[in-house]
Order: C-alpha cells, then structure tokens, then sequence
C-alpha cells in the first residue's frame, strides 16, 4: 500500500513539473509572440492595440491548453488525484477560452467602429455604431452563457439535473416564459431598435415631453442624456410601443421658427434684411433657410414668424435664440414705433353734457 501511495505521488509530481514546464514555455512564447507583433506592427496602430488587448487572455488560454496537453501526455489516468485535475484543467480551458473570444470579438467590433468613424458619417454612422454596440453586448452575452453551461456540465449533478429539468421542460417553459416575459421582451426590442434603424445612438429625440440624445442602447434599456445634463433611462419596450419624436431620423438638418408681435406701423422690408444679416452673419446657419412672414394681422398686432434653418436641434436653439435677441434689440434701436402698443381712441365729450354741465355752474 505504501509503495502504491509513493507511486502515485511520484506520477503527480511529475505530471505537474510537466505542467509547470508547458505553462512556462507558453507564457515566453506568447510574450515573444506579442512582443514580435507590436515590433511587426509599429506604424499599425490597430495591430498594436489588438496585440496589447489580446496579451492577456491569450497568456491565459495557451498556458490552459500546454497544462492540459502535458497532464494529458504525462498523467496516468488510473491514479485516484487525475479526474480531479482533469476536471480543473478542463474548467480552466473552458474560461480562458470564453476569455479569449470575448477579447477577440470586442477587438473585432472596436475595429469596424473605427472603421465606421473614418468613412462614414451622420446617420450612417449612428446606425451603424448603434448595430456594432448592441452585437458586442448580445456576443460577451451569449459567450458569457454558453462558457458558465459548459462549465456547469462538467459536472455530473448538474448534467443529472439538466436531464430532471428538460423530462419537466414543457411545465418549466411556461413558468420561465411568464417570469421573464418583461426581460426577454426589452431584449427582442433592443435587437428591434438596432437593426430596424427606428432609433439610433446619437439622435435627438422628444420622449416624455423631454428634448434630449440617445447617449446608449442596451439589450435591456435605452439611455437618454437631457438638455440640463440629466440621464432618463427608458426600457427598449417603450421605444417600440410608444410614439416618440426623432428629429434625425433621416438627416439632423432641422427649420425652427422665431415670432414676434409687433405694431402695423413696422417697416417689414427694413425688418427682413435685419433678419438676414443676423443669420447670415452667424456660423450657427446652414445656408439654407432663412424668411421672414407675417402670419397674422388680428387684435391690434402684427405677428412675424422668422423662419431658419441649421445644421442640427442643438445649432437651431441657439439661432433661434440669437434671431430673436437681434429683432428685439433692432426694434427697440431702429424702429421704437413698431413695438406693439395698446390704442385706445373716443369721440370727445358729448356737447349735451357739457352745455348742461356750463348752466348748471
């Protein structure tokens, strides 16, 4: 029995100086390996980056695969201690290698990004940004699922288990079906969102009666930055059951208005090429629009309605606000007598009374 016990000791001795072995050459040529690439790479600045990201899980995952590889060549597979080890060097495969498509996946999607940002622009590039993000989440997702099931099935509870869950699945699948209805249905809502181009990360939107930006779109919620710096955080469902206003759908080119009510006496044409030079003097305009237009003459005014255009909703707020400054300063300055005013006309005093009012004193 003793000479047993040594043997067995003996052969895990070895079977781990083995492993040691394997692991430290893996780690020396991963690191000439990566260190090779970024020297290869130096005028490549995504090649350089893909090898300083992947330095890690790919220490990780060679070193897991020598180990396995040398407990595999060495070990003798009759001793009490190799399941034991088997199974932890298998897990070990397992996580580093769910690691290592995880690293290479955002890599891949970080690239065409990059790639994005550089030929593309406006709603081409929103579109494609908000697509590239949500399949990044749903790949670390489903590689994150898949490696946490593959590591639960080694062991034998939980693949007996999994054969109790699936004879009970028909039960099983309804009650899951009910308690995740509200999780799984932001889910297909956010993969709507991404690929149905409705709504990209980006666009300037009305929700909730508030005017803000998507800023990021999630498999599960929406994030909405507001004008005053405040994040309104709405689940993907709302986005695909609720009317909402997207002011970029198809360009971010927008019109606003500017009204002001003035007197009949204003001189509109005077008016007009003081609009026009308030605009056109502004980087804020796109060089599209810019009219002014009397759109009432009711109750004793006259209502303007200067219309503008530019570039985007954030470049439109501030013309409009700098058109709407500039009319009332030139009014106040140039033409005092259009500033709208309250008249109030009589007939004089009634001669009879006045003749009654003599004779009486």
């Amino acid at each position: 029995m003793a000479d047993e016990d040594i043997e067995q000791a003996t052969n895990l001795a070895v079977t781990l100086g083995w492993a040691a072995l394997g692991v430290a050459v893996a780690y020396v040529a991963v690191a000439l390996v990566s260190q090779l690439v970024r020297s290869a790479a130096r005028g490549n600045a995504t090649v350089r980056e893909a090898a300083l990201r992947l330095r890690k899980p790919a220490h990780a995952t060679f070193m897991v695969v020598a180990m396995w590889i040398a407990v595999w060549s060495t070990a003798n597979r009759r001793d009490p201690w190799f399941p034991v080890l088997e199974h932890v060097v298998v897990v070990s495969v397992i996580v580093s290698s769910a690691w290592m498509i995880g690293t290479v996946a955002v890599v891949v999607e970080d690239r065409v990004l990059r790639r994005v940002g550089d030929r593309l622009a406006g709603r081409y590039a929103r579109r494609m940004r908000t697509q590239v993000m949500v399949v990044r989440r749903l790949t670390i997702g489903l590689v994150s699922v898949v490696a946490c099931a593959a590591v639960l099935f080694t062991f034998p509870e939980a693949r007996a288990a999994s054969a109790s869950l699936l004879a009970s699945a028909g039960v099983l699948s309804v009650v899951a079906a009910l308690a995740a209805q509200s999780s799984l249905g932001n889910v297909f809502a956010g993969l709507q969102i991404a690929f149905s181009d409705a709504v990209r990360v980006g666009d300037v939107v009305v929700v909730e009666g508030e005017w803000g930006t998507i800023e990021d779109i999630t498999l599960a919620y929406v994030v909405v930055g507001i004008w005053d710096e405040r994040k309104l955080i709405l689940p993907c469902t709302y986005f695909t059951t609720t009317p909402y206003e997207n002011w970029t759908r198809r360009s971010s080119e927008v019109l606003g208005t500017v009204e002001i009510d003035v007197d009949f006496r204003v001189p509109l044409e005077a008016m007009r090429a003081e609009l026009e030079r308030l605009v056109k003097g502004s980087q804020l305009w796109d060089g599209r629009v810019v009219r002014l237009q009397v759109t009432a003459a009711v109750s004793g005014t006259v209502r303007t309605r200067a219309l503008v255009s530019a570039a985007d909703s954030s470049a439109l707020w501030d013309l409009r606000c700098l058109v709407r400054e500039g009319l009332v300063t030139w009014l106040q300055r140039e033409a005092p007598d259009a500033l709208p005013r309250t008249r109030w006309e009589g007939n004089g005093p009634d001669p009879d009374l006045v003749t009654a009012g003599a004779a009486g004193g």
